[in-house]
């Protein structure tokens, strides 16, 4: 099989670049080179004039806690200036970009609609558009795959719950890279951007990446970005979702769930490619500090047959038919959303979605055939 090549290792050797032209970079810790050196350290070892950095949320160490105001800093790598776009703004401005030619893009997504990268990556892609700014979008691969018949849905409805963590019409498991979905943007809602994608080589859309570097605090390996697609829906209800633990959305659990009846109702749901051992936990931090929580962990088995999505939304209806008094919706305060309302019709992309499942309402998960008939001419992989 032959090594996979990123966009930073491509555009580190490309001739044509002028290195002299004023760049930025959007990017943090998770992004490096195939030698394992940090993207921005190694554009400024090769000589490019890299005047500032970037950074979204969990800041330019990937530690910041979720949701949580990122401040500008000085970058410790390469002592540049770093301006947070998870602060007191989401976008650059025109005085953040009065002295930049060229904006770099090099994050780490983990294919999941409602994890914040991808829309930092629009705003900037708006910033750029306005300001006539080129865009470089770094490609990497999206690490859970790029199989369209494992997208899942369901699509975002844009009128009643667009947000920081969905702002347009995608599924929640998008099986596209940044650089395809920058592509896409491009056509459909950013008009007049200059826009460059330096593309991912060797890259197989169906696999599935074993070197998974953390992209942020509670997504420390390729399992949990696996899952995560599914388990982020439990931010949205009274459950906690294994944050406090050392296995966020591994396990879940709460001080009143009966493990042996939530296990016989999953049961009858039959979904493949996992399996779910009884837990019990305290979480150091989060929802239900200090208490003990009982649940179960998930262990997959075939990342394959495993679809995430229609899991998590089995799991909240059953935890709603089970425990209709206990179960309620969450506020989940963030920088983004300082009032922490309607998280969970902001996850899952549909109005009221508490009270779609609450009433047994079906959800529609299977949308790949629709997202590949909007997506495919977008595709830049095989």
């Amino acid at each position: 099989m032959q090594q996979v090549i990123t966009g930073i290792d491509t555009f580190l050797q490309d001739p044509e670049v002028n290195k002299n032209s004023r760049f930025a970079i959007v990017t943090n810790n998770a992004a490096f080179t195939s030698d394992r050196i940090l993207s921005r350290l190694a554009l400024v070892e090769k000589g490019f004039n890299l005047i500032k950095i970037f950074s979204p949320e969990h800041g330019i160490s990937v530690k910041g806690p979720d949701g949580s105001y990122q401040k500008d800093s000085i970058d410790i790598k390469t002592a540049l200036p770093i301006i947070s776009l998870y602060g007191d703004r989401l976008m650059p401005t025109e005085e953040d970009l009065k002295d930049i030619d060229i904006i770099l893009f090099d994050i780490p997504d983990v294919g999941c609609r409602f994890y914040t990268y991808l829309w930092t990556m629009t705003y900037v892609m708006e910033a750029c558009a306005k300001y006539n700014k080129q865009l470089i979008i770094l490609d990497r691969p999206n690490p859970i795959g790029g199989n369209l018949e494992m997208a899942e849905g369901p699509m975002l409805d844009e009128k009643h719950c667009a947000s920081f963590i969905g702002r347009w019409s995608i599924p929640i498991r998008h099986s596209s890279t940044l650089g395809e979905l920058a592509t896409y943007f491009s056509k459909k809602k950013i008009k007049g951007i200059d826009l460059k994608i330096v593309q991912i080589k060797n890259w197989d859309r169906n696999r599935i990446v074993n070197d998974f570097y953390p992209t942020s605090p509670a997504i420390q390996n390729i399992s949990t970005a696996l899952v995560y697609p599914g388990m982020g829906l439990v931010e949205g209800i009274n459950v906690n979702e294994g944050r406090g633990s050392d296995k966020p959305f591994m396990q879940f659990g709460a001080p009143w769930i009966i493990v042996e009846d939530l296990q016989l109702e999953l049961k009858k749901k039959d979904h493949n490619g996992v399996n779910l051992n009884p837990c019990s936990y305290i979480p150091a931090d989060s929802l239900y500090k200090n208490e003990t929580c009982f649940g179960l962990e998930l262990n997959l088995t075939d990342a394959n047959k495993f679809h995430p999505v229609a899991f998590g939304i089995d799991l909240i209806s059953i935890l709603v038919k089970l425990y209709p008094h206990e179960i309620k919706e969450r506020a989940y305060v963030t920088n983004a959303n300082p009032t922490g309302s309607g998280h969970l019709d902001k996850l899952l992309g549909l109005k009221n979605a508490f009270e779609l499942l609450k009433h047994g309402e079906s959800i529609q998960t299977d949308v790949s055939q629709t997202w590949l008939s909007e997506i495919n001419s977008f595709l830049l992989y095989n």
